[in-house]
């Protein structure tokens, strides 16, 4: 078999030029990629300050900004990295830019059918800003997924949720959202009552609390928490319910503080709460199916 490509003497190549070549090529590549690193450092700190670090006149509250600045990250992240491919590719193979990105076109078409999850997250996520469905720092829920929203990007969403686990959830898929960070949020206590204590004594150690919990949380409370009465007769109690309205993310700190100055207070007062028996081994033998027999 006859290699007629291949030089007879490796002196024929000229060694000088191909090593130049490749390092002005891979310098090119170098210069491109700390460019690239720059401008999107240089655009995110730019954004950063007018959107987040903003001082003076605040054309949009905080956590717009915050959403903004996450999405537009996002998408500055992919034009430049989409840009940096772009010249590589012209400077390693000699492309022309306008055949390169027909090219794109013409494959991007081919493609099309099988980029229609992605397509659909990013008009997902252009419909969330512009809805204004959520932003970050907002507590949701999405499906079976809920927690802190940490990101809002182009293409996902990320929530954080209490137990620390990061969900990641693809623009596209988010059908429903339960924003729970919007509006006066309802703060609800239910407390149980034995049926042979005072209830109007315990319903008037219950307000006290509630007007001294009112006071100390101050301009968390949007409507100040109240004894609304008798809301069920258990088998074994009385349930009296507690209703608060609070600013978003605030109620659970005010059903906290009323369960624990409420159970202090009975404690003073002496009214007795549902105590749970405890059972020894030998109440448990004593009471077997097989002792019976």
């Amino acid at each position: 078999m006859n290699f007629t490509w291949i030089p007879d003497k490796l002196s024929d190549f000229d060694w000088h030029k191909i090593g130049m070549s490749a390092l002005n090529t891979l310098l090119y590549i170098a210069v491109i990629l700390v460019v690239a690193r720059i401008a999107y450092g240089l655009l995110i700190y730019l954004l950063r300050r007018m959107l987040v670090e903003r001082k003076g006149k605040q054309l949009l509250d905080e956590r717009k900004a915050n959403t903004i600045f996450s999405l537009l990250r996002s998408m500055a992240f992919y034009v430049i990295t989409f840009t940096v491919v772009v010249h590589i590719l012209k400077r390693l193979f000699n492309f022309d830019t306008g055949t390169l990105l027909a090219s794109a076109s013409v494959l991007g078409v081919a493609l099309g059918f099988g980029s229609q999850s992605l397509v659909k997250d990013m008009i997902g996520g252009f419909f969330i800003l512009f809805e204004d469905q959520f932003s970050v720092g907002e507590y949701v829920q999405v499906g079976e997924f809920s927690g802190i929203v940490e990101e809002t990007g182009i293409r996902a969403t990320h929530l954080r949720d209490w137990g620390g686990e990061l969900h990641i959830i693809p623009n596209g898929s988010i059908t429903a959202v339960t924003n729970f960070s919007r509006g006066k949020m309802r703060a609800l206590v239910d407390i149980q009552i034995p049926y042979d204590e005072n209830l109007d004594h315990a319903r008037e150690v219950m307000n006290s609390v509630c007007e001294v919990v009112s006071t100390e949380f101050g301009e968390k409370i949007i409507e100040a928490p109240t004894v609304q009465g008798i809301i069920q007769f258990g088998d074994l109690n009385v349930v009296l319910r507690i209703v608060g309205f609070t600013h978003p993310n605030e109620q659970w700190g005010l059903e906290r503080e009323l369960r624990r100055r409420i159970h202090s207070a009975f404690l003073e007062e002496g009214i007795r709460t549902p105590q749970l028996k405890i059972l020894s081994f030998e109440d448990l033998k004593k009471g077997s199916p097989n002792d019976e027999q």
